[in-house]
């Protein structure tokens, strides 16, 4: 049985590994140089983490499977300053080790993450998704998402082809 679990600033010792290791797992290949261990540690050091997790505006969720993380998943609910943006939330990161792919995990998971956001009363959940990655943007489309424009991914030492992104749109109301 696949749960979501909201993690709190005492897990954040394992929330800083399963998020460094299935982001590893899933996006190494996706960096030159030393891009990588960089990123994981300006995205996932101790004292973001920290500060995230006491902070209101980012939920982090251990996606688990028998007692075990598989993954985890971050929410954003500031998405911006704008007043129009607060009913409007970001799901700013999910990652689940690969050998659990297409078994219903991810399903599951973000079934149960738009009854959380829904239930906060967002009406609005966004996403940012590699427009190479054609099974994740098949994956989000058969949940209800939809296109709403594209973006670039601006991080120092990720390989310039695959930067493209499409941000989807899924309306929760």
């Amino acid at each position: 049985m696949v749960s979501v679990i909201k993690a709190k600033i005492f897990d954040v010792e394992a929330l800083q590994k399963i998020c460094k290791y299935s982001y590893t797992e899933v996006f190494a290949s996706h960096w030159i140089d030393n891009g990588l261990e960089l990123f994981l540690e300006e995205q996932f050091n101790e004292n973001r983490l920290s500060h995230e997790l006491i902070s209101d505006d980012y939920h982090y969720f251990f996606i688990r499977k028998e007692d075990q993380n598989i993954g985890f998943l971050k929410v954003k609910y500031a998405m911006a300053e704008q007043v129009s943006d607060l009913d409007n939330c970001e799901l700013e990161k999910i990652y689940i080790l690969p050998n659990y792919s297409g078994s219903g995990v991810g399903k599951t998971v973000m079934k149960d993450i738009i009854k959380v956001v829904r239930d906060c009363g967002k009406k609005k959940m966004y996403l940012s998704v590699l427009d190479t990655n054609l099974s994740a943007i098949a994956f989000y489309k058969k949940l209800g998402f939809q296109y709403h424009g594209k973006t670039r991914l601006e991080a120092p030492s990720f390989k310039e082809e695959l930067r493209g992104m499409d941000v989807m749109c899924l309306d929760l109301i």
